[in-house]
């Protein structure tokens, strides 16, 4: 099986599904955020290992903590995974931390604020040119 193949992609979409339900609903840490979501799921062609992209939402500390929580529940999410997805072999299962979500935000919330002041400068740009205007009329 090919990397990019139908086959695999469609692999992919089930277990990064079957993950998401794991960690939302299944597992009981208390170090795992409740906003943790699985971005993208990544099976190796032989389905030997599997990447798992996981975003949370909170400081560094939750994502730490998240991670470690994760880490530490790998064996039973891996169970679970094999009595859900019936593939040849359940996937090793490595979680790596995604901050593209997190990015995206911090950049729209800059694009936000570079908008918002030049709003604020054409405001002042209009109203000085109004009180310019008005100064031509009396003189």
């Amino acid at each position: 099986m090919r990397k990019n193949s139908v086959k695999n992609t469609r692999i992919n979409g089930e277990v990064q599904r079957v993950l998401a339900e794991i960690i939302r609903g299944e597992i009981k840490d208390p170090r795992i955020a409740p906003m943790t979501s699985v971005v993208s799921v990544e099976v190796a062609p032989d389905l030997k290992t599997c990447k798992a992209r996981i975003s949370v939402l909170g400081d560094e500390e939750a994502q730490r903590e998240t991670l470690a929580g994760l880490r530490s529940a790998e064996g039973y999410i891996r169970n679970q995974l094999a009595r859900t997805v019936n593939l040849r072999n359940t996937p090793q299962i490595t979680f790596i931390m995604d901050q593209s979500i997190a990015y995206g935000v911090n950049m729209s919330r800059r694009i936000d604020e570079v908008m918002e002041k030049d709003r604020a400068a054409e405001g002042r740009t209009d109203t000085e040119e109004a009180g310019t205007a008005k100064n031509d009329e009396n003189n």
